[in-house]
């Protein structure tokens, strides 16, 4: 998983309901989101995407959510495992995680104990999830996405402040523009042949007109660069 860089999610639930609930808060809380509703779907989305963690029902219509973990685990994928589940006997808990599930959350529960679980195994030695990412005079809170110039507060829209972090956690590195439509977008969205560089030219733009020590370069036919400018601190 070192090559993922952004904070995408699978979802993994056959309650149609909880799902769409799920899925608006994570994105709220500026998470993005795809979901499957069966193992088949996990299995299809985990082949073709990158994702940061899995959020994991296990009573799904065409199995266990653990053959999900334990093919997973198999395969000596390290991705987090957060596994939700109504069955909340001891016995099923210690299966789970001596299946390789980093955390247990049973149902009902709050969401912002989610959040937390989440946002606490993304921050393990060796996850994503770091607090402060900066460059030159740039500064970016991953946990408040707050974006800061200079010291300044920047108020960027969520995709932009997606699109910057993801330049962030590769800087001096060429971020392909596959990776930044794979994490920018989710499965379902319907992307117009120049979306990525719409969203790019929109975060330069912004950057230049707030004085910002940093430049987003386009690599044509590869992908995007963001460096700090010459003479930057």
């Amino acid at each position: 998983m070192a090559e993922t860089v952004a904070m995408r999610l699978l979802l993994v639930e056959d309650n149609a309901e909880l799902a769409v609930l799920l899925t608006t808060q994570l994105q709220g809380a500026s998470f993005s989101v795809d979901h499957a509703g069966t193992l088949g779907d996990a299995d299809a989305l985990l082949l073709s995407r990158d994702y940061v963690a899995v959020i994991l029902d296990l009573g799904l219509p065409d199995g266990n959510g653990l053959d999900l973990l334990r093919r997973l685990r198999a395969a000596r994928r390290p991705l987090p495992v957060l596994v939700l589940t109504a069955r909340g006997s001891v016995s099923e808990r210690v299966q789970g995680l001596d299946l390789g599930a980093d955390d247990y959350l049973a149902k009902p529960f709050a969401f912002e104990e989610l959040k937390a679980r989440l946002t606490a195994l993304l921050r393990r030695p060796g996850a994503l999830l770091g607090q402060s990412l900066s460059l030159a005079d740039v500064a970016l809170d991953t946990v408040s996405r707050e974006t800061r110039i200079g010291g300044q507060s920047l108020n960027l829209p969520q995709r932009e402040t997606q699109l910057l972090e993801l330049l962030l956690r590769r800087a001096d590195r060429v971020v392909p523009k596959s990776i930044v439509e794979d994490q920018l977008f989710g499965a379902d969205d319907e992307l117009g042949s120049n979306a990525v560089e719409v969203y790019v030219h929109r975060l330069r733009k912004r950057l230049e007109q707030h004085g910002a020590s940093v430049a987003i370069h386009t690599i044509r036919g590869v992908g995007y660069l963001i460096t700090a400018t010459e003479g930057a601190g």
